[in-house]
């Protein structure tokens, strides 16, 4: 499974993205795929995790209400919507498969089998 992401850039405080993540196509064997990101200095840190099959998600509370995942099984490809952005969103961010678990423990866990290359994004005046 091969993921690419693409959306990022800078943005002002305040400001929205949307990531995009086009997989090599969303299969069984991968059920669970989710953001992570990865400040300079800063450990990994899940942001959103979804089920392909039943579209349960999982977001970090520091995102709650401000980031939405989503995904488009026809197109195989995962969403996330940055809204109300902050500097401390600032980081690398990376989109990721898992075959085991729950997307719960897929994002607090930060367990995966599969890593995109990541995107970066920065939000700063």
């Amino acid at each position: 499974l091969q993921l690419v992401e693409s959306g990022g850039g800078l943005v002002q405080p305040g400001g929205s993205l949307r990531l995009s993540c086009a997989a090599s196509g969303f299969t069984p064997t991968y059920p669970n795929i989710g953001w992570f990101r990865q400040a300079p200095g800063k450990e990994r840190e899940g942001v959103s995790c979804i089920s392909v099959r039943d579209g349960s998600t999982y977001y970090a509370d520091s995102v709650k209400g401000r980031f939405t995942i989503s995904r488009d099984n026809a197109k195989n490809t995962l969403y996330l919507q940055l809204n109300s952005l902050k500097p401390e969103d600032t980081a690398d961010y990376y989109c990721a498969a898992s075959r085991f678990g729950t997307v719960q423990d897929m994002c607090v866990y930060s367990v995966a089998d599969n890593w995109g290359q990541g995107t970066q994004v920065t939000v700063s005046s």
